[in-house]
This record gives C-alpha cells, structure tokens and sequence, in this order.
C-alpha cells in the first residue's frame, strides 16, 4: 500500500471511530442537509455547551466538519460538513419535495446560482427568491454564470412572499436570510456573500460552493 493509501485509509479510520460516538453521528445526521450554529445544535440535541464543544473537536479533527463566522452576526459560527466528508459513508435519509426555493437576502447572487444549478441536476423544479430583492442580479453572477454556460441576464430578484408556496423544500444560502427568518427557512447553507469582495475569485468561489452542496443534495430529494 502507498502513501497516499495508507493516509486515505487513516482518514477513513478516523472518520469511523469519530462517528462511532452516537452523538456526534447525530450530529453529522443534522448537518448532512445545511449548516446550523452550535446554539441550533445544542437545541436540536439537548446537549450543554461544554459536552457540544468536545464532540465538534472530536469532529473538526477527523475532517468532517468545519466551521465560519456568521456574516450577519461576528458571535455566530456556523458548523458545516467538510467537502468530502461523508465519501464512502452511507448517506443520510431522503426528503421528498413538490418543488425547491432558494432563499438569500438579496436574490441577486447566491440563490439564483443555486435555482440554475439545481435545474442542471434534478426535474424537480426551482426557483429562488429574496428576503429583501435587489434591483437586478449582480454582474458578477451573470459572469459566473455565463462561464459555466448558464444565462441569468433575463431573469429579476423576486420578494419570498410572492414565490413561497406550500410544499416548497427551502434552502437559504445566506446567514442574513436564515437568521431573519429565525430558523424558519428551513436548510441552511452558510455560503459567504460574493459581494462583499466583488471580484472573480469571490463569485467563482460560492458557485463552486453551492454546486458542490447541490450535487450533494439532489440525490437525496425525491418528487413528493
């Protein structure tokens, strides 16, 4: 056995015997649809601070999971799983869905890459929307786009309230639209705004992101 078997073999060890404690494997159950805060995860598992802190090491260490600063709120993180984290592993359970919103504040950037890149992946339908729409989609969401043969030239931000509808599977790719929401916006994936930055890179960066989330995910959603 080489090297880098032997190192991969060892990750896959350590992934195991991290997932062997019964509250971490819940832990990585939560996680395997969208990111969640430790205080999200303390709620979900009824579980004090001090015991979470030492199960999100354990995890941390075995490279399931990583995590990163809320850009709405500096005190928050949230807990993610890492890229790759659960290859080899059995997945986690399906979800069935009449259709899937993406959420972000804006629906000028992150969601409407994620309603493109889930229409390129799954017949179950898509759409995107915004807490607070902007005027037009972001030019560096258009260019993005464009490179990876998609077109979002024609297509304008829309308000949550006029596209939610009963049955929708919700995603918010944003902190600032989940934590408004107040948990209610169902999976959460913390993709930092490439808008902050503005350049290539930053837009490139959360494509990647979100198209690796959704491949993912559209496995595991079903046609309700």
């Amino acid at each position: 056995m080489n090297i880098d078997a032997v190192n991969d073999f060892r990750a896959r060890v350590a992934k195991h015997a991290a997932l062997a404690d019964p509250a971490r494997l819940r832990i990585v159950d939560l996680l395997t649809l969208g990111d969640l805060s430790p205080t999200e995860l303390q709620a979900e598992l009824g579980m004090p601070s001090n015991l979470l802190s030492h199960h999100l090491r354990a995890l941390e260490e075995a490279g399931l999971v990583i995590r990163r600063r809320s850009e709405a709120d500096r005190r928050r993180s949230y807990i993610r799983l890492a890229p790759g984290a659960l290859e080899g592993l059995v997945p986690g359970v399906e979800h069935g869905a009449r259709r899937v919103l993406f959420v972000c504040t804006r629906n000028s950037a992150r969601s409407q890459l994620a309603a493109a890149l889930w229409r390129q992946v799954s017949e179950i339908p898509s759409l995107s929307a915004g807490t607070h729409p902007a005027d037009r989609i972001a030019r560096g969401a258009v260019e993005v786009a464009r490179r990876h043969g998609m077109d979002l030239a024609d297509v304008a931000p829309r308000k949550l309230e006029q596209v939610a509808g009963e049955g929708d599977f919700v995603v918010t790719v944003c902190d600032n639209a989940h934590e408004e929401l107040g948990g209610l916006g169902g999976v959460h994936w913390s993709v930092p705004d490439p808008l902050r930055l503005g350049t290539e890179e930053a837009f490139e960066q959360a494509f990647q992101d979100i198209a690796h989330r959704i491949n993912d995910l559209a496995p595991r959603v079903l046609t309700a």
